[in-house]
């Protein structure tokens, strides 16, 4: 094994300022990781090379895709051609019970899909009934315009349990006495999630770690894109909070509900983008975490907007709303992208 000062030397040559960060900090997390590169104990699952978007044929496009990360967890994305937000919304099966991560956005339509992948699973696992604890990232319409429809149904095999997107109801749920420095859990059964509240996008933003994949969701706190922040204090302390709770973990995957980000480093996609042919991997590693902190850090309390590789910090204040420069720029893309929603691949 190489000492720690060749090793650092190594840091030096190779990265940025901001990931060295996470080479320092290496050495006091290794407990995060496993002896050997198999897998440990994380139980494994597959993302995606691509994401299906909003295009480049409307017609052709279904209102969600489905994807299989491990037959016990499905990622659901909304497509762009219903709603340009394109949410993920998360779908996890235990022994037990089920839990849905979000309800998607406007348009969605999510409980036809929703009952198609539960209804399947049942078949595939022999079994005729599971309960169905429906949770939220946070409260923003773009990840709740479904609940009214799914707290219709009335599907004798996944009976619903809603939980709204407000402070007490999350509290109650996952058990968190001190909200939002406290930890809280939900057991669906042989399967532990831990929550973490993290305001500062929003008021009741939570993140959920499965034990189980040791994938961790951020909602809109953690994602390739523009991160919004309306209290930039409480944000800080989040990050700094989803730091501290994962440095003895495993973080398979950093997945949020978003993705505006293109493959081309420090660049985005204009904000009302259907159609993203060329858009960023979902998933983000705990680096990325670390480099935000570090980002935030070095703002000294001052909220400033600014672009980093994979993400771009986005201060709007408690009450957000676009700027005329932004408010602008949406019309235009919205525009040109649903004129051109049956074809995108023409001029």
């Amino acid at each position: 094994m190489r000492g720690t000062y060749a090793w650092k030397e190594e840091c030096f040559l190779r990265i940025s300022a901001y990931t060295l960060l996470a080479c320092v900090l290496l050495p006091a997390v290794t407990q995060a990781q496993f002896a050997q590169p198999d897998g440990g104990t994380v139980r494994p699952g597959v993302l995606p090379l691509t994401w299906s978007t909003g295009g480049p044929k409307c017609m052709e496009m279904p209102e969600w895709q489905v994807h299989e990360y491990n037959p016990d967890l499905f990622i659901l994305r909304q497509s762009g051609c219903t709603d340009y937000e394109k949410p993920f919304v998360y779908l996890f099966f235990g022994n037990a019970r089920a839990l849905l991560y979000d309800t998607g956005s406007r348009k969605g339509n999510l409980a036809p899909t929703l009952q198609h992948v539960v209804h399947q699973w049942l078949l595939r696992n022999q079994r005729k009934t599971i309960p169905l604890f429906v949770v939220h990232s946070h409260s923003h319409g773009d990840h709740v315009a479904g609940d009214a429809n799914i707290q219709a149904l009335h599907d004798p095999m996944m009976p619903v349990t809603f939980v709204a997107a407000a402070v007490e109801p999350t509290k109650a749920l996952y058990g968190i006495k001190n909200w939002p420095e406290a930890i809280g859990t939900i057991d669906l059964g042989g399967r532990v999630l831990d929550a973490v509240p993290i305001p500062g996008h929003d008021v009741v933003s939570v993140a959920l770690y499965d034990r189980q994949t040791a994938i961790l969701l951020t909602g809109d706190s953690v994602y390739p894109g523009r991160i919004y922040i309306r209290d930039f204090d409480a944000f800080v302390r989040s990050t700094t909070r989803l730091v501290n709770f994962t440095k003895d973990k495993p973080v398979a995957h950093i997945l949020g509900c978003h993705i505006e980000e293109t493959r081309t480093p420090f660049l985005d996609y204009p904000v009302g983008t259907i159609y993203q042919p060329d858009e960023h991997e979902l998933s983000l590693s705990r680096g990325t975490l670390l480099e935000m902190q570090a980002a935030l850090d070095s703002l000294h309390g001052t909220p400033k907007r600014i672009a980093y590789r994979d993400f771009s910090l986005w201060p709007v204040g408690a009450s957000f709303r676009l700027t005329d420069k932004t408010q602008s720029v949406f019309d235009k893309v919205q525009k040109y992208q649903l004129e051109h929603m049956w074809d995108q691949t023409k001029p």
